[in-house]
């Protein structure tokens, strides 16, 4: 499982390019041989079940997986965007003593004890050619020990076997139809759940072609869809934001584009639109977590509804339930529990974590809130927790965001509730105005009215803000930002 269809490809077609990076373009049997000595070096290296990946995406990390995983290893991929604190709490918590990185980021680990090793001391080739052994985990094995980027407290480590993954990438290949001669743009980063799966493990799996960008720029981005004829890109909003603020692309650099996908947070209909009109080209929306490998639900060329996050993966379930986990009718909205192969096997070190979030029947509670309509098509409204009550009224951030961005000055809008001493909560929003645009919040007010909001919905605390704060792969902190309205 997973590392199998690797050397299948080196055998098969050895000088087919695997990746191209920062550093240049490596082979399948380039990648395979790098494999095999990491794997028998990793071996050595550690006693300890786990190692850890600090390392930006490229073929060193994707040689430092599948290395560790032909160790017989766990990966834990070090999120290197984390604070110090974070690090720490990864290292302890996972159980690691030995860390596979580059100079640029050993710095991180310092003072920590741990055996740190150098990828770039390290033979790209090894000195003799190896033939692996391959180890033979079961499907409940866990593969990955992957940490959530802690949007409240500490990161939780999630559990993901090799049965979660492998069951995971067979689904979306068979659901995005994804094909050997697809070139793949790789821009989110693979400590993330997202980059892993469809940035890593599917492309390999099909003998394709990935070209990672070490740190995603817009430029960068056109400049790779251009020289290497991309076809798939899995990206979060921010970055689709950034390239449709492009001045010098065209629609005729994107001609070689299957599917450009987005994933992370939810998609503005806004920003959907304006793509769209400037290049001709969809963006697709798709929906997961770490703790489902990622990847639920997709929209695709052949079958796709835009404002939904796609029908299911094949071998996905999903449950609309109410606050007491009783089925709610097609249509009505309620929390997204999700059941599947791809679900977790748990939160490491939090059996009370870990129970709360999976039901006895395996179902795991996500927290978010949806429907699903008569189609089949799983529309997102929010976080459970997000959702604001205002004297007795329900109102969902998604839908009043998304009538802000409707403003043609309005770049992104982030909605919160602030708490209110006669209705409970009220509504607030942060707005960040277009470049070289300015708006007031009496203008935003009267432009919900005008495009149906109801009274209670219409924030009553308008910010103007130049940026929000955000996690490393760019979603919005509301945490952060209900901390700002109590200070």
């Amino acid at each position: 499982m997973l590392f199998e269809p690797l050397f299948a490809h080196a055998q098969s077609q050895p000088d087919a390019i695997a990746i191209i990076d920062d550093k240049g373009k490596y082979t399948y049997k380039q990648l395979s041989a790098a494999v095999a000595g990491l794997g028998l070096y990793l071996s050595m290296q550690t006693e300890k079940p786990r190692v850890g990946l600090l390392l930006p995406a490229g073929a060193g990390f994707v040689a430092s997986f599948y290395g560790t995983l032909l160790a017989g290893k766990t990966v834990v991929p070090i999120n290197f965007l984390l604070g110090d604190k974070e690090v720490a709490h990864i290292v302890k918590d996972s159980g690691i003593d030995t860390v596979v990185t580059i100079p640029q980021l050993a710095g991180r680990l310092k003072d920590m004890g741990l055996n740190v090793i150098d990828l770039t001391q390290l033979p790209q080739k090894p000195p003799f050619e190896i033939t692996p052994t391959f180890p033979s985990p079961t499907a409940d094995d866990v593969a990955v020990l992957l940490y959530t980027s802690g949007t409240s407290g500490l990161p939780k480590g999630v559990l993901l076997t090799y049965g979660n993954f492998q069951s995971d990438v067979d689904a979306a290949i068979t659901h995005a139809r994804l094909k050997h001669q697809h070139v793949f743009l790789g821009v989110i980063p693979l400590f993330h759940s997202f980059g892993i799966t469809a940035m890593m493990l599917a492309p390999i799996q099909l003998g394709a072609t990935i070209v990672y960008m070490a740190r995603f720029s817009p430029v960068g981005a056109l400049h790779a869809i251009r020289e290497h004829h991309v076809s798939l890109m899995f990206g979060v909003p921010s970055m689709y934001a950034a390239i449709v603020r492009l001045k010098d692309a065209k629609p005729e650099d994107f001609k070689s584009i299957y599917a450009m996908i987005s994933g992370g947070e939810p998609l503005p209909q806004s920003l959907r639109e304006a793509f769209k009109q400037r290049y001709g080209v969809a963006l697709y929306e798709g929906y997961g977590l770490t703790e489902t490998s990622p990847v639920v639900t997709l929209n695709i060329p052949e079958d796709n509804k835009p404002g939904s996050v796609g029908r299911p993966v094949p071998g996905a379930h999903i449950a609309i339930v109410d606050d007491n986990g009783a089925a709610l009718p097609q249509g009505q909205i309620g929390e997204i529990w999700l059941k599947g192969p791809m679900i977790m096997k748990g939160y490491n070190n939090l059996p009370k974590e870990t129970a709360e979030a999976l039901t006895p029947d395996g179902y795991f509670k996500t927290g978010d809130l949806g429907m699903v309509d008569p189609e089949g098509y799983l529309h997102i409204t929010g976080r459970k927790k997000d959702m604001i009550i205002v004297a007795g009224e329900k109102a969902y951030p998604r839908e009043i965001e998304d009538t802000l961005m409707a403003h043609p000055a309005v770049a992104e809008a982030a909605v919160v509730g602030k708490k209110d001493p006669g209705r409970g909560e009220v509504i607030a929003a942060f707005v960040i105005a277009r470049e070289g645009q300015t708006v007031k919040p009496d203008e935003l007010r009267d432009f919900c009215r005008q495009h149906g909001l109801a009274q209670w919905k219409i924030p009553r605390d308008i910010q103007i803000v130049p940026d929000f704060p955000r996690n490393p792969t760019g979603k919005v902190l509301k945490r952060e930002l209900v901390e700002k309205l109590a200070s």
